[in-house]
């Protein structure tokens, strides 16, 4: 590189163009002054030992160039678009989504993985009664959330949504008030397209003001606003438009994203949503929940109280994973401080279910106030160590077995942040045990074949 750098700097036409303009960075934030003709003569003059420091600090300040480059273009895919014609977008901006909301993960259950379009009032209604039947209400699942399929094809004449009369005849204000009086919160759905996915209502886009005043009146305490059928714009320029409008509607709604993903909502929802999905829809089978599980770990820091990252709802009792591969996926979206959104039918649970969802030790992982989601520490092969801090000084530990054979997994303290020689009680959360050894450097289990050992660990010493 010097070498040839020597002859053309020698000859008529002078160094190359980058490191013409290499040397002008260094001269001018380096050495302190401009570059000139001068300045090159000066280069071509100086020794291998001179010109090998300048390239090395030229180079390192190249880098320094690219990453600050680099860093002006995720902060400006973070920066959400306002609409020219919207005199309140900054202080929508400059207030982020303060509507007070998911300061933890939602907990709840939604009708989509289950049931699909097959949703009616009634079933609403005894999916809420059952929710505070179970005890499951007591421990935070409070939502209970309609998804696609709830209103007729076409809006009023005044341009309203209109509840489909042969499934919700009573109309959606008095199922909110059903379940209000329980205790509970009701959720629903649109989208930010012309249709909703399934193509059977419409969805809100052009209608946004309408539709967040119309959920207002009703009564409603969480959207999940989805992303199909649009006009071809951005999500980031249709998505803030419903935004505002709920802040507009004078009630606090859960504002969920339902982007699937596709632009990386993590790096822009925060001031649009409480949530936002990180992923495809997740099916109940092993391998879609460990996929989606993998797609939300990415976006880990981005996670924070009144905005979580969502891998999509439970699938825990839907029948397509055994008893293990269950236990896996609710203490995955535990540790990630995912929305607890329980997708099976409430009403018919079996007690293994049960036993799962109810578990109190990770639900309060999922709810701790410090609110920071669970990461990836350590993987070899289909060997994997899931962390994640939280408050008291604790720590959560995850020991995933994704592989085909029972095999031995340990954690070393210095791959999960805790000092190496600290002395350390382990709680068992599915044994719902303390153990009685203490550890020092590490923790070794022994995990089955599609199975997970989770431990809360608390440094004593």
């Amino acid at each position: 590189m010097i070498s040839s750098l020597d002859k053309s700097a020698k000859g008529k036409k002078g160094i190359s163009g980058i490191y013409r303009t290499l040397l002008s960075f260094y001269y001018k934030s380096i050495v302190g002054q401009r570059y000139s003709h001068s300045a090159l003569v000066d280069f071509a003059k100086m020794g291998r030992r001179d010109k090998s420091e300048i390239l090395v600090k030229m180079s390192i300040l190249m880098i320094m160039m690219i990453s600050s480059l680099l860093m002006t273009m995720v902060d400006s895919s973070r920066s959400v678009q306002r609409s020219p014609d919207s005199e309140d977008s900054e202080i929508v901006r400059r207030h982020l989504l303060a509507n007070g909301l998911g300061v933890t993960p939602p907990m709840g259950w939604n009708s989509w993985n289950h049931f699909s379009c097959n949703i009616n009032e009634k079933v609403i209604k005894e999916t809420a009664d059952a929710l505070v039947s179970t005890g499951l209400s007591k421990l935070g699942y409070n939502y209970v959330n309609i998804d696609d399929c709830w209103a007729e094809l076409a809006r009023d004449q005044k341009g309203n949504l209109v509840p489909k009369k042969s499934t919700f005849p009573s109309g959606i204000k008095a199922l909110a008030d059903y379940v209000h009086s329980k205790g509970l919160k009701l959720g629903i759905y649109s989208d930010a397209g012309y249709l909703t996915c399934s193509k059977t209502m419409p969805g809100s886009l052009g209608h946004e003001e309408q539709d967040a005043k119309t959920f207002a009146e009703w009564g409603i305490d969480y959207l999940k606003y989805d992303n199909c059928n649009t006009d071809g714009s951005r999500p980031t320029t249709r998505y803030p438009v419903m935004t505002r409008a709920l802040m507009k509607s004078g009630r606090p709604i859960f504002h969920s994203l339902c982007e699937w993903g596709d632009m990386h909502p993590a790096l822009w929802g925060s001031p649009l949503g409480n949530s936002w999905r990180t992923t495809i829809d997740i099916n109940d089978s092993w391998l879609s929940m460990l996929a989606n599980a993998d797609l939300n770990e990415i976006y880990a820091e981005h996670a924070r109280p009144g905005g979580w990252n969502d891998p999509d709802m439970l699938e825990v009792g839907n029948g397509g994973m055994t008893k293990d591969e269950y236990i896996v996926h609710f203490s995955i979206w535990a540790i990630s401080k995912a929305p607890l959104l329980l997708g099976c039918d409430i009403r018919n649970m079996t007690k293994e279910t049960m036993e799962i969802v109810a578990n109190k030790e990770l639900i309060a992982i999922n709810q701790d106030s410090h609110g920071f989601q669970a990461k990836k520490a350590r993987m070899e092969g289909d060997i994997q160590i899931w962390a994640g801090p939280l408050s008291g000084y604790r720590v959560a530990l995850l020991l995933l077995n994704r592989g085909p054979t029972r095999s031995a997994i340990t954690a070393f303290w210095d791959d999960i942040e805790i000092p190496p020689n600290s002395i350390v009680e382990a709680r068992d959360l599915w044994e719902h045990k303390t153990l009685k050894q203490k550890f020092v450097g590490n923790l070794t289990a022994t995990v089955d074949s599609h199975a997970c050992k989770l431990y809360v660990l608390k440094p004593v010493a």
